[in-house]
Protein backbone atom coordinates (compact mmCIF):
# COMPACT_ATOMS: atom_id res chain seq x y z
CA UNK A 1 0.00 0.00 0.00
CA UNK A 2 1.07 3.11 -0.97
CA UNK A 3 2.06 6.24 1.36
CA UNK A 4 -1.09 9.33 1.48
CA UNK A 5 2.19 11.52 0.40
CA UNK A 6 3.40 9.72 -2.35
CA UNK A 7 -0.05 9.20 -4.03
CA UNK A 8 -0.72 13.46 -3.49
CA UNK A 9 2.31 13.91 -5.24
CA UNK A 10 2.14 11.78 -7.90
CA UNK A 11 -1.56 12.71 -8.41
CA UNK A 12 -0.02 16.86 -8.84
CA UNK A 13 2.60 15.64 -10.73
CA UNK A 14 -0.40 13.94 -13.49
CA UNK A 15 -2.32 17.43 -13.21
CA UNK A 16 0.21 19.52 -14.36
CA UNK A 17 1.30 16.96 -16.99
CA UNK A 18 -2.35 17.40 -17.85
CA UNK A 19 -2.80 20.75 -17.77
CA UNK A 20 0.20 21.58 -20.01
CA UNK A 21 -0.41 18.82 -22.33
CA UNK A 22 -4.02 19.04 -22.93
CA UNK A 23 -4.26 22.99 -23.09
CA UNK A 24 -3.60 25.34 -25.96
CA UNK A 25 -1.90 27.89 -24.04
CA UNK A 26 -0.03 27.51 -20.54
CA UNK A 27 1.54 30.54 -19.04
CA UNK A 28 4.02 29.99 -16.55
CA UNK A 29 3.75 32.81 -13.68
CA UNK A 30 6.00 33.78 -10.74
CA UNK A 31 4.71 36.01 -7.59
CA UNK A 32 5.61 37.34 -3.96
CA UNK A 33 4.38 39.87 -2.08
CA UNK A 34 0.78 39.62 -3.72
CA UNK A 35 -2.56 39.12 -0.97
CA UNK A 36 -4.66 36.13 -1.03
CA UNK A 37 -7.62 38.53 -2.12
CA UNK A 38 -5.41 39.57 -4.96
CA UNK A 39 -4.87 36.14 -6.67
CA UNK A 40 -8.58 34.99 -5.86
CA UNK A 41 -9.58 38.15 -8.37
CA UNK A 42 -7.13 37.05 -10.90
CA UNK A 43 -8.67 33.31 -10.61
CA UNK A 44 -12.25 34.76 -11.11
CA UNK A 45 -10.67 37.46 -14.10
CA UNK A 46 -9.06 33.92 -15.62
CA UNK A 47 -11.81 31.95 -15.06
CA UNK A 48 -14.26 34.47 -16.91
CA UNK A 49 -11.77 34.31 -19.76
CA UNK A 50 -11.89 30.66 -20.32
CA UNK A 51 -8.23 29.86 -18.55
CA UNK A 52 -7.30 28.69 -14.89
CA UNK A 53 -4.58 28.92 -12.38
CA UNK A 54 -2.89 25.95 -10.38
CA UNK A 55 -0.30 27.07 -7.94
CA UNK A 56 2.34 24.11 -7.85
CA UNK A 57 5.33 23.57 -6.08
CA UNK A 58 8.81 24.38 -8.11
CA UNK A 59 10.12 20.64 -7.81
CA UNK A 60 7.18 19.20 -8.49
CA UNK A 61 7.01 21.59 -11.78
CA UNK A 62 10.06 20.68 -12.78
CA UNK A 63 9.22 17.36 -12.01
CA UNK A 64 6.12 17.46 -14.18
CA UNK A 65 7.62 19.00 -16.73
CA UNK A 66 10.87 16.98 -17.48
CA UNK A 67 11.40 15.04 -20.45
CA UNK A 68 7.87 16.50 -22.17
CA UNK A 69 7.92 18.97 -25.24
CA UNK A 70 7.50 21.57 -22.99
CA UNK A 71 10.91 20.85 -20.64
CA UNK A 72 12.34 24.57 -21.51
CA UNK A 73 9.42 26.15 -19.41
CA UNK A 74 10.91 23.96 -16.72
CA UNK A 75 14.28 26.34 -16.35
CA UNK A 76 12.09 29.64 -15.69
CA UNK A 77 10.65 27.76 -12.73
CA UNK A 78 11.79 29.89 -9.94
CA UNK A 79 10.08 31.48 -6.55
CA UNK A 80 6.56 30.72 -5.98
CA UNK A 81 5.39 29.32 -9.49
CA UNK A 82 1.51 29.30 -10.64
CA UNK A 83 0.38 27.76 -14.15
CA UNK A 84 -2.64 29.36 -16.13
CA UNK A 85 -3.92 26.71 -18.44
CA UNK A 86 -6.33 28.15 -21.26
CA UNK A 87 -8.02 26.32 -24.68
CA UNK A 88 -9.27 30.60 -24.99
CA UNK A 89 -7.74 32.85 -26.80
CA UNK A 90 -3.92 33.31 -26.08
CA UNK A 91 -4.06 36.86 -26.64
CA UNK A 92 -6.70 37.90 -24.29
CA UNK A 93 -5.44 35.70 -21.25
CA UNK A 94 -1.84 37.08 -22.15
CA UNK A 95 -2.79 40.93 -22.05
CA UNK A 96 -5.16 40.03 -18.71
CA UNK A 97 -2.22 38.52 -17.45
CA UNK A 98 -0.16 41.30 -18.56
CA UNK A 99 -2.12 44.00 -16.90
CA UNK A 100 -2.51 42.45 -14.04
CA UNK A 101 1.89 42.05 -13.80
CA UNK A 102 1.71 45.77 -13.76
CA UNK A 103 -0.75 46.59 -11.31
CA UNK A 104 1.29 43.99 -8.74
CA UNK A 105 4.67 44.95 -8.61
CA UNK A 106 5.62 40.73 -7.52
CA UNK A 107 3.82 39.19 -9.99
CA UNK A 108 6.12 38.41 -12.91
CA UNK A 109 5.56 36.45 -16.41
CA UNK A 110 8.64 33.92 -16.90
CA UNK A 111 7.32 32.56 -20.36
CA UNK A 112 4.79 30.38 -21.94
CA UNK A 113 3.79 27.71 -24.37
CA UNK A 114 1.11 28.86 -26.90
CA UNK A 115 -0.12 26.04 -29.67
CA UNK A 116 3.45 24.23 -28.89
CA UNK A 117 5.76 26.97 -29.68
CA UNK A 118 8.10 28.17 -26.22
CA UNK A 119 7.66 31.56 -25.73
CA UNK A 120 10.23 33.33 -23.10
CA UNK A 121 9.10 36.86 -21.22
CA UNK A 122 9.29 39.27 -23.90
CA UNK A 123 7.45 37.03 -26.68
CA UNK A 124 4.60 37.00 -23.80
CA UNK A 125 4.51 41.13 -23.42
CA UNK A 126 4.68 40.93 -27.38
CA UNK A 127 1.56 38.71 -27.52
CA UNK A 128 -0.08 40.86 -25.28
CA UNK A 129 0.65 43.82 -26.83
CA UNK A 130 -1.59 42.59 -30.18
CA UNK A 131 -5.09 43.09 -30.76
CA UNK A 132 -7.94 40.80 -29.99
CA UNK A 133 -8.76 37.67 -32.52
CA UNK A 134 -11.52 39.34 -33.74
CA UNK A 135 -9.91 42.44 -34.31
CA UNK A 136 -7.18 40.19 -36.12
CA UNK A 137 -9.75 38.52 -38.57
CA UNK A 138 -11.43 41.85 -39.53
CA UNK A 139 -8.32 44.00 -40.14
CA UNK A 140 -7.50 40.38 -42.56
CA UNK A 141 -10.85 40.85 -44.00
CA UNK A 142 -10.54 44.11 -44.74
CA UNK A 143 -7.36 43.46 -46.31
CA UNK A 144 -8.72 41.19 -48.20
CA UNK A 145 -12.06 42.84 -49.36
CA UNK A 146 -10.24 46.41 -50.17
CA UNK A 147 -9.58 45.17 -53.87
CA UNK A 148 -12.92 44.45 -54.76
CA UNK A 149 -14.34 47.70 -52.83
CA UNK A 150 -11.85 49.40 -54.97
CA UNK A 151 -13.09 47.63 -58.30
CA UNK A 152 -16.65 48.21 -57.29
CA UNK A 153 -15.72 51.78 -56.92
CA UNK A 154 -13.76 52.58 -60.13
CA UNK A 155 -16.60 50.52 -61.81
CA UNK A 156 -19.47 53.15 -60.39
CA UNK A 157 -17.15 55.81 -60.57
CA UNK A 158 -17.40 55.48 -64.58
CA UNK A 159 -21.31 54.96 -64.16
CA UNK A 160 -21.47 57.80 -62.54
CA UNK A 161 -19.53 59.90 -64.62
CA UNK A 162 -21.82 58.95 -67.55
CA UNK A 163 -24.90 59.38 -65.57
CA UNK A 164 -23.72 63.07 -64.78
CA UNK A 165 -22.76 63.68 -68.35
CA UNK A 166 -26.23 62.64 -69.14
CA UNK A 167 -27.83 65.06 -66.70
CA UNK A 168 -25.61 67.75 -67.54
CA UNK A 169 -26.49 67.50 -71.17
CA UNK A 170 -29.94 67.16 -70.55
CA UNK A 171 -29.81 70.13 -68.57
CA UNK A 172 -28.49 72.18 -71.38
CA UNK A 173 -31.02 70.97 -73.70
CA UNK A 174 -33.47 72.27 -71.34
CA UNK A 175 -34.65 69.51 -70.23
CA UNK A 176 -35.95 68.37 -66.49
Amino acid sequence: MEKVGKLLRTRLLDEIKGGVRDRNNTFLLTYSAISAAQLNDLRKDLKQAGAAMFVSRNRLARLALKGTEQDQLAESIQGQTAFVWSDADAVAVSKLLSDFSKKCEGFLIQGGVVDGAYLNKSDVDRLASLPSREVLQAQLLQTLLAPMTRLAGALNAKSRDLLSILKQLSEKKGGS
